[in-house]
Formats: C-alpha cells, structure tokens, sequence
C-alpha cells in the first residue's frame, strides 16, 4: 500500500492523494493516515503547497463521503444492511460497526457527521445514515468538509514537520487518534457547562 501510495502521488501529484483519500472514505483498509503523512512530507519539499494539499484531500474526503451519502439516499437500510453482512468484510466494514454508527446518528444527527470524522471507521461510515434520512445536502457537505478538513490538516502537518521520518509517524496514529478524541471530550464538556450555566442564568433572570 505504501508503494503504491508513493507512486501514484510521484505520478499524478496532488491530484493522486485526493484520489487515495476519496478512495479511502469508501474501501476502509486504506490508512488516511499514510497517505496524509505522505502528502505533508511533499508539501515539506515544496512539491505541493500547504493549502493547496489540504484543499485537494477534503475535496477528495467530500467525494468519498458523497458516493457513501447517495447510497444511503437511494437504498433502503434493509438493503444496505445485507450488502454489509455479505460484502462488508471485503473492504473492512462489520456489521457491528454499521449498526453502532446507525445507532450513534440517531442521537447525535448532524453532530455525528461533523466530529465523526475525526473517528476512524465512524468517518466513513456516518455518510450512510445521513443519506437514508435525506439530511439536508448543503449541510453535510458543510460538516463533512470542515470536519475532513481539520483531521486531513492535523495528518499533513505532521508530516510536514516528520519530513523524511514521516512514515514511521504512521505506527503512532492510534495514539493521536487517542488524543483527538481527548480533545473532542474536552470541547464537548466545555460546551455543555457553558450551555448549562447559561441556561441557569436565563431561568435565574426569568424567575426575578
């Protein structure tokens, strides 16, 4: 996979990490990752420039999470849900993996298709449900590009700083991954002791 990541950016340059990446939101075995620490060590040699690289990536995730979003539109989950329990494993879906996401969307909505994409398998997946439940397109592409953008940005920037070290990062992205999610935590128990202490203010003001 490596070699053939290396030869096919040698090649087509830019255009071939957003071919890897949009390949990679639909055929789950393919690291983003490596491919990402890949592209940041192109950009560290002055190949591809920085925002050209993550522009070309999202719009690669955006592509990927598009075809996963038609599915859901078109097909029913009955349907989609024997398609994974025959074929899933060929590209490293389960079908626990399939209903835990369709479990999480039904909570989290519009949410999960934004800070899904920080979440390995999660990232590809949630493009499903959001089809099958016609979410609104605009807003998808909305949350699915500034979410692919920040987790293509976080990748490519270490590989930019890595430069000839970059692949070795690759066997740590369980590790950042970790730390995204700490990051993630932390916003969300910020955002809700705000929303909590405003909503007391208000009850507070509305009471005297």
């Amino acid at each position: 996979m490596l070699e053939f990541a290396v030869n096919l950016i040698d090649q087509i340059g830019l255009l071939g990490a957003g071919l890897l990446i949009a390949i990679e939101v639909v055929v789950l075995p393919i690291p983003s990752e490596l491919i990402l620490l890949l592209t940041g060590f192109n950009v560290s040699l002055a190949r591809f420039s920085f925002a050209g690289a993550i522009a070309i990536t999202t719009l690669g995730s955006i592509a990927g999470a598009s075809l996963l979003y038609s599915l859901g539109y078109f097909f029913s989950e009955e349907r989609l849900e024997h398609i994974v329990r025959k074929y899933g494993k060929y590209v490293g879906i389960s079908h626990k993996d399939f209903t835990k996401t369709m479990t999480w969307f039904e909570r989290h909505g519009t949410q999960l298709v934004f800070f899904g994409r920080l979440v390995p398998v999660i990232r590809s997946l949630v493009s499903i449900p959001a089809g099958l439940t016609s979410m609104n397109l605009g807003k998808f592409l909305f949350f699915t590009a500034l979410g692919s953008g920040i987790w293509n940005s976080i990748w490519i920037t270490s590989g930019y700083y890595l430069g000839d070290n970059w692949a070795m990062a690759e066997q740590y992205a369980q590790v950042l991954d970790y730390v995204v999610y700490s990051a993630i935590a932390v916003i969300g128990v910020f955002l809700l002791v705000k929303f909590t202490k405003g909503y007391l203010n208000y009850r507070n003001r509305k009471s005297s």
